[in-house]
């Protein structure tokens, strides 16, 4: 049997690439990407030869089967997304799944993830979290809130530029103005920024500061007992 290994690639700044990442994407023998142009920069970045081939939403289920057997025949392969954990709101679940039914080894290398520093950094409770990564686009969306509104732990969520406004003014309608948000983007870039405050204050801030980049939020849990 092969292996399966999961590496963690920096979520902006290179440097946060680990020794370790670098010697496993060297060691394998074939490395799945998310894209093959964004990673292609990353391994042209650390001399990194290995061959590539695209795993992606749009064909991990078809593409399936097949890394599974190059698996079984007892291959090397690590799985790699744009930036940070695969798996973590990114491709890597079906396949990770796909190995354990067939008893292959799967290592999972500790690396970068942009919820953890944008958590960490907030001021918030941190010892216990909930994460909700991307919100559903359309149905479901007010539902799922809804479900959080008593939560009591600090919510993180992963959000889109051109939905950042929809999803600060639906936090305010179900959590309430005032409950405390911390909004994240850039991380470990050059215009690294948070922002912490008041959701109402935060939808006043980002009227008038809309800006580029993906941001994570993190809001504070219901006071309620």
């Amino acid at each position: 049997m092969g292996e399966l290994f999961l590496v963690p690639t920096p979520i902006g700044n290179l440097g946060d690439m680990t020794f370790r990442a670098v010697d496993t994407l060297n060691e394998v023998d074939l490395i799945l990407a998310e894209d093959t142009r964004t990673s292609g920069k990353l391994l042209n970045h650390y001399q990194i030869s290995t061959p590539m081939q695209a795993f992606h939403m749009h064909n991990e289920h078809r593409k399936l089967e097949g890394v599974v057997k190059k698996l079984t025949s007892g291959m090397k392969i690590a799985l790699i997304c744009d930036a940070g954990t695969p798996g973590i709101s990114d491709p890597g679940f079906l396949l990770v799944r796909g190995a354990l039914s067939l008893d292959i080894k799967v290592r999972c290398l500790p690396g970068p993830t942009a919820m953890i520093p944008a958590l960490v950094q907030s001021g918030m409770a941190c010892d216990r979290f909930v994460f909700e990564g991307f919100l559903p686009p359309k149905k479901g969306r007010n539902k799922r809130l809804e479900n959080l509104r008593d939560e009591n732990r600090t919510l993180i969520f992963y959000e889109s530029p051109h939905k950042l406004l929809k999803s600060l003014t639906q936090f305010s309608e179900i959590f309430g103005p005032d409950r405390v948000v911390s909004v994240s983007r850039e991380l470990s870039k050059v215009f690294e920024e948070t922002y912490r405050g008041t959701l109402n204050e935060a939808l006043n801030h980002f009227n008038d500061h809309l800006l580029k980049g993906e941001f994570v939020i993190c809001v504070s849990g219901s006071q309620k007992k």
